[in-house]
């Protein structure tokens, strides 16, 4: 079997929905397009549709921070972190309800939450950004919301893994991977102290990452893409979503205090690094496999 060919097809929700609604989008196209484009169309749709779904607890939390940025009243009892925090539970018990996230991975998703808040304690203890708002539900300066935030993304990436069935080749051997994790998590505290070592932990990143490439399928095709290059885009899409989450006032920089500004790009490389945490704890529940697994 090539590289680019596997047999399994997830038996997800997602999936039997799509193999019902997917038909009548193609014909419908197919009327006034060549088939080719019509096949080029439903691939994007559906590779657009699956993101979106393994966004789903990112995408929620997100919008919760719109609305009560935009309306959250004066005289409700809860302050608004504290609402959110309400808030993200209750989106986490509703995805175990009703199986949209299976109980091995809400668990990596809690350690991540515990990894994310105490990195949060310390970051606002030294003054790296700060939580405006007063609430009662906090750690210090930071609100218990916030370990959720960092929940999201490896809630994204467990729903990704599943979702595009991803499959693997030249992909390193898993102390490699936990002994980088662990250097990057300590940097986050030690930089402030001694040197920061980013920079080598980026080229250990390359060295330990450069030949392997994800396997993944969307609809009628598999795809492949190199590992670095799908961790830069998703640390991109971080980003944004960080410019939308201060713009909200859910945190704030030290240069966003006087006024909302974008967040620096040098900020590409925290989160890029971070998401190395996030994918690596992922892989304790979704081992992941060769393109010849079954």
């Amino acid at each position: 079997m090539s590289a680019t060919q596997f047999n399994s097809r997830a038996n997800s929700r997602v999936d039997e929905t799509l193999a019902r609604l997917l038909p009548l989008v193609e014909r419908g196209l197919n009327r006034g397009l060549p088939s080719s484009l019509t096949q080029g169309l439903i691939e994007f749709l559906v590779f657009g549709i699956k993101q979106a779904w393994a966004c789903l607890f990112g995408g929620l939390l997100l919008a919760g921070m719109i609305v009560t940025h935009l309306y959250y009243p004066d005289a409700m009892p809860l302050a608004r972190y504290d609402f959110l925090v309400a808030y993200a539970v209750s989106i986490q018990i509703l995805f175990l309800i009703t199986k949209l996230e299976r109980p091995s991975e809400a668990l990596v998703i809690l350690i991540f939450h515990l990894v994310g808040t105490v990195m949060e304690v310390f970051k606002t203890d030294v003054g790296s950004w700060v939580y405006p708002e007063e609430n009662v539900l906090r750690i210090g300066g930071v609100p218990l919301f916030s370990g959720f935030m960092y929940a999201a993304v490896g809630s994204y990436f467990a729903r990704c893994a599943r979702v595009f069935e991803f499959r693997w080749t030249n992909y390193p051997r898993l102390w490699m991977t936990l002994i980088l994790a662990f250097g990057i998590y300590v940097n986050f505290f030690s930089h402030h102290f001694t040197i920061d070592i980013r920079y080598g932990l980026f080229a250990l990143t390359a060295l330990i990452f450069w030949r392997c490439r994800v396997y993944y399928r969307v609809w009628r095709w598999q795809h492949q893409m190199p590992l670095l290059l799908g961790f830069f885009l998703v640390a991109v899409f971080i980003w944004l979503a960080e410019n939308i989450a201060t713009f909200t006032q859910i945190w704030l920089y030290p240069n966003q205090e006087t006024g909302w500004h974008m967040v620096s790009l040098q900020k590409l490389g925290s989160w890029y690094l971070l998401m190395i945490i996030s994918w690596v704890l992922v892989t304790l529940v979704h081992r992941p496999k060769g393109v010849r697994d079954h």
